[in-house]
This record gives structure tokens, sequence and C-alpha cells, in this order.
């Protein structure tokens, strides 16, 4: 089969030179662009790894994570090792599975707790936000995710999945037996 202006050797080189050059251009753009995200997010602490920092400000807070009504695990190691930056420590991560989260970084930031599921890649978006409430010491935060992560503070977020069916829980028919 012969494809549209391949068939005139003069259109056939047109063409291809065409494609050639088109394909610098994409490839040149799509470098430059990488670079400049990397020289611009340098210094910011979402993005950036904090092996090679000297890193005064460290604060640290604990977080309880419920989902459709169940406590979930936060894990150890979250923002340490292998990730989307390769090999390095980000500036919010767990150390253990207690639900401890530190966070660090050359000056004082304003980290924030969802910066730390962002991190995570908790799937926020699997969840329903008009019914999940993050508590901070106790008390409701009117802020959600965007709360401040301030030191020493307990936060309890408690999430509801979009494909959770709470009619289970409120239905009177008898529990169904095992056979």
């Amino acid at each position: 089969m012969k494809w549209p202006g391949t068939s005139d050797p003069y259109k056939r080189r047109k063409t291809i030179r065409f494609l050639i050059i088109t394909a610098i251009i994409g490839i040149s753009v799509a470098a430059v662009s990488a670079t400049a995200q990397l020289i611009l997010n340098e210094d910011d602490p979402l993005k950036a790894c904090i092996d090679d920092r000297l890193t005064p400000y460290r604060i640290s807070a604990t977080l309880e994570l419920w989902v459709d009504g169940s406590q979930a695990e936060i894990p150890a190691n979250i923002g340490l090792g292998e990730g989307e930056l390769g090999d390095c420590q980000r500036s919010m991560y767990t150390l253990t599975g207690d639900g401890t989260i530190h966070a660090e970084w050359e000056e004082e930031y304003p980290f924030q707790l969802g910066h730390f599921l962002w991190m995570w890649n908790f799937p926020l978006r699997d969840m329903e936000q008009s019914k999940s409430v993050i508590y901070v010491n106790g008390e409701v935060s009117p802020h959600f995710i965007s709360v401040p992560f301030q030191d020493g503070f307990h936060y309890r977020a408690e999430f509801v999945s979009k494909d959770f069916d709470e009619s289970v829980d409120r239905d009177f028919m008898p529990p169904a037996r095992d056979e």
C-alpha cells in the first residue's frame, strides 16, 4: 500500500524531512522542559531530596488513619528509598509503622497533612471528600487535608471510599449463614 505523499520521490523526501524536523523539535522541547523542571524544583521541599542537605528545621506528629470505619496501617519507610525521584529521602517521611510522621527542611516551611498523603501516593481521589473528616488533637479541622502540620500534634483522618456501601451496616436482614 502506498501512503499519501510517498509515491513521488520528491514528495517522499519532503514528508520524511518534515517528520524528522518535527521529531527533533519535539525531543528538544521535552529535554528543555525536563531540565527547567529540575532546576525550578531543586529548592522545593515537596519535590527535593534531603539526603545531602543540612536540615535544622525538624518537626514530627502522629497520624491515625481510618478508611471505611477500619483502621489502616501507615507503613514504615514512606518517603525513604526508591521512588519518583530515585533513591533519596523526601522531606516528609516515616521511620516506623506507628503513625509518626517526620518533616524536615532547611528553614521553617508550612507543611500540611495533605503533603504527606501526596508523597505517600494515598488514593485520595478514591475517597468521598464530603464524608471524610480530619481531626486535629480531637477537634474537627475545617481545612480538611490542608491542615497545617505542626510539631507534637495528633491527627486522625477518617476517609470514606466512594465504593463503600453503608447500607450493609444498617441492614435489618438476619446475618447470612455460611453453608
